[in-house]
């Protein structure tokens, strides 16, 4: 059992809570039962394994189909595990994955697809893609200069969703855009200028949302590429909505029009 916090495993696990490393190292972090218990029902590959024996007691048959699928296991000490977790209270197992493996490739025709531009905060870009599966996205794009798609607070936002969803990063969202559009998939822009409102689409027609920064909104480049403007209304001299719930008006608006049953 590792029970120092000097253990080069343990301080490779560690450095792996900072963005530049990950990416380092190719390696992202998967922490806690829920999600790895998705990570055991689709075979996802691991690297290492971690996890304390209180852990392993409580959970035997899903640590045994964990062992499974990693190239390397180990049993830590709570005081290690905590060292290494990135949430305050971890439940007791950790593991790491290649960032090789999630980058899926998106269908090139669809029907609802999101193209996200800077989005900085993990909790939106989590609860976007956890939305985006619930209301039928086939695929999202997210501009390179994001945060990262892997980063550890985003997978906990996604309630393990994150696994389900065709989702690439892109360094020219622009030509993401236009490939799509020219195949005669709308472009629908949210823009507080906007004159029209986001239930006026057409969604029975492919479409391509278009979502921008938290503070800044959609850049000049991708705002003028939309067929469509929309706006949300507002009231009470409120200025925006947080971009997770813009984004999840406007799918499950997506969702109302296609007449399907939303909540069962």
């Amino acid at each position: 059992m590792l029970t120092s916090r000097q253990n080069p495993l343990v301080k490779q696990i560690r450095k792996l809570h900072n963005s530049k490393e990950r990416h380092r190292q190719n390696l992202f972090l998967l922490e806690g039962k829920n999600l790895l218990e998705i990570v055991s029902k689709i075979d996802y590959p691991l690297v290492s394994l971690v996890s304390t024996p209180q852990w392993q007691a409580k959970n035997p048959h899903l640590w045994q189909k964990l062992i499974l699928q990693a190239q390397r296991v180990e049993t830590v000490s709570e005081e290690v595990l905590k060292a290494i977790a990135t949430t305050v209270n971890p439940d007791g197992i950790l593991a790491t994955a290649s960032r090789n493996n999630w980058q899926k490739t998106i269908p090139s025709s669809l029907q609802l697809g999101l193209v996200l531009e800077t989005i900085q905060n993990p909790g939106n870009l989590g609860t976007i893609i956890r939305t985006a599966v619930a209301t039928g996205v086939d695929g999202l794009w997210l501009s390179s200069d994001s945060v990262d798609l892997d980063h550890p607070k985003v997978m906990r936002a996604s309630a393990g969703e994150w696994f389900r969803l065709n989702m690439t990063v892109s360094p020219n969202l622009v030509e993401i855009v236009k490939t799509y559009q020219n195949q005669g998939t709308q472009i629908i822009a949210t823009l507080p200028e906007a004159n029209k409102s986001y239930w006026e689409i057409d969604f029975s027609r492919p479409s391509l949302i278009l979502l921008g920064n938290e503070a800044h909104g959609l850049s000049s480049s991708l705002a003028s590429l939309a067929d469509q403007q929309v706006n949300i209304p507002l009231q009470n001299n409120v200025e925006s909505l947080n971009v997770a719930i813009a984004s999840a008006l406007i799918l499950y608006e997506f969702q109302r029009q296609k007449g399907m049953k939303i909540f069962s």
